[in-house]
């Protein structure tokens, strides 16, 4: 498993670095940004999923978030959204194929032979940053922003006992109830709505599925807000669920990065809190 650094930059005290490796779960190159706060570590790891159109640079060049995890002792990982390059195959709208992974694995072709996005987020790229990074792999938390808020949401709901804490941006809550999520899931999974359930927080929620609590912050400006994201629904869920949800809606603020910078600290700051619990 080779991995190639391709920048590596002075941040806040530590080091924003930028690298890819062969993945063997995508079979295809496979990018990712990590920052690494000042100081020896071991440090506690956030996980950092991205949405539709963007990459492994998007979250760690605009969200802002490199100040307060250099302060906080926060390793945060920023992996890209989907496989990519020659023969890898793709769809012209930007909501489907490369930068539209959904963090799944596909089973229908053309997609299975390189969109298996679960297995390199759970089990090899794990494996690369406790290898390669000062990274404390027994803290781990996980966030997310809309096709990436529904990456946090469902790997944190599968995976408890791994991430310490999950928290989202303006998050996909229910693919099989918006149409971005009916586009993907049925071309990479097939129209069988079974098959859909583990990509699903909502679904995953009402089929057992639990964490101790989940924050979300959700700008009321956001243009998906009424067709794709329904937060709505993840109260129901969770209320339903018995899981506490702290979900924080804010007037004026839209779908973009603009709106994150505004709230990352909070998250930061909550995800720090109970790494060290």
């Amino acid at each position: 498993m080779t991995l190639k650094t391709l920048s590596s930059h002075g941040c806040y005290g530590g080091v924003q670095s930028f690298h890819v490796h062969d993945s063997t779960a995508t079979a295809t190159p496979m990018r990712f940004g990590v920052f690494t706060p000042p100081g020896a570590g071991p440090f506690p790891v956030l996980w950092c999923l991205a949405g539709l159109t963007c990459t492994e640079e998007t979250f760690a060049i605009k969200a802002g978030a490199q100040r307060v995890a250099g302060e906080l002792g926060l390793m945060l990982v920023t992996p890209d959204t989907s496989p990519r390059g020659e023969g890898v195959a793709d769809d012209p709208a930007y909501d489907m194929g490369q930068a539209a992974g959904f963090y799944l694995n596909a089973t229908e072709a053309p997609w299975a032979a390189h969109f298996h996005m679960r297995t390199w987020l759970e089990r090899e790229l794990p494996q690369i940053i406790d290898a390669n990074f000062p990274a404390d792999m027994t803290r781990q938390s996980i966030t997310g922003h809309s096709m990436g808020g529904h990456g946090a949401l469902t790997f944190a709901l599968r995976e408890p006992d791994r991430f310490k804490s999950v928290s989202a941006f303006a998050p996909i809550v229910s693919p099989l109830n918006c149409p971005w999520g009916h586009k993907a899931l049925t071309g990479y999974l097939g129209p069988d709505r079974a098959a859909w359930r583990p990509y699903d927080a909502c679904a995953l929620l009402e089929d057992g599925a639990r964490v101790a609590e989940i924050l979300v912050d959700q700008g009321e400006s956001d243009p998906y807000l009424v067709e794709q994201l329904k937060p709505e629904l993840l109260e129901a869920a969770c209320a339903k669920a018995g899981v506490p949800l702290t979900l924080r809606r804010h007037a004026g603020y839209d779908h973009g990065y603009w709106f994150i910078q505004g709230v990352i600290a909070d998250h930061l700051l909550w995800h720090a809190e109970r790494l060290r619990a």
